[in-house]
């Protein structure tokens, strides 16, 4: 998996880029909300989402974390493919989806171009916890850990499903060990403990 490339911004259109990476040329697809970040620079960083089909690789790219992980979460609905995922986050910003999705705005959501009722509702019913949870948690905790605990709890969740959890157990098990910690916790305990609860 590709994560992110660095590299010379050769090309720039409002819907991919070319980064020129050690003389080779990427061309990613982004959202307008990239685009309007990218501005001018000519050195350009993008996280990045790869997918892969029988006729082609695509490569995603996205300016900010936050961007990226809608996204994810986008693709994991059944209906929503990666060119609708980029589609919703061309037509409204990060904050308008997510707010649409935890006041359930279904309105808002269909209002983007080939996204019907039924997928909307889907959206906002499969997501309302996933956004719901970060959501509310920022308005009670500093950013800076927020940003921590939510990189560490992924981390931590990803690990658990490649040893084997399925991923609603995992996510139980993590949940559980940060009920029970007090402040902040490494990577590593918050793994170690998860494995541990029953």
């Amino acid at each position: 998996m590709i994560a992110y490339l660095s590299g010379k911004l050769v090309f720039k259109d409002p819907t991919y880029v070319i980064i020129d990476v050690g003389g080779i040329g990427y061309q990613v697809k982004i959202s307008l909300q990239t685009y309007s970040k990218i501005k001018d620079e000519e050195q350009i960083r993008l996280l990045t989402f790869l997918h892969i089909k029988e006729d082609g690789h695509t490569l995603y790219g996205f300016k900010e974390e936050s961007e990226k992980r809608l996204f994810l979460l986008l693709i994991s609905i059944n209906g929503v493919g990666p060119n609708t995922g980029l589609m919703i986050l061309s037509s409204l910003s990060t904050e308008e989806i997510e707010n649409a999705i935890l006041s359930g705005d279904v309105g808002t959501i269909q209002a983007v171009k080939g996204i019907g009722t039924k997928t909307a509702q889907r959206i906002i019913l499969e997501l309302k916890d996933k956004v719901g949870k970060s959501g509310s948690s920022e308005l009670s905790t500093p950013l800076g850990f927020l940003k921590t605990s939510n990189k560490i709890r992924e981390e931590a969740l990803q690990a658990l499903v490649t040893l084997g959890f399925q991923k609603a157990v995992a996510e139980k098990n993590i949940t559980q060990v940060l009920k029970k910690t007090s402040g902040e916790i490494s990577l590593e305990d918050l793994i170690k403990a998860s494995l541990k609860t029953p």
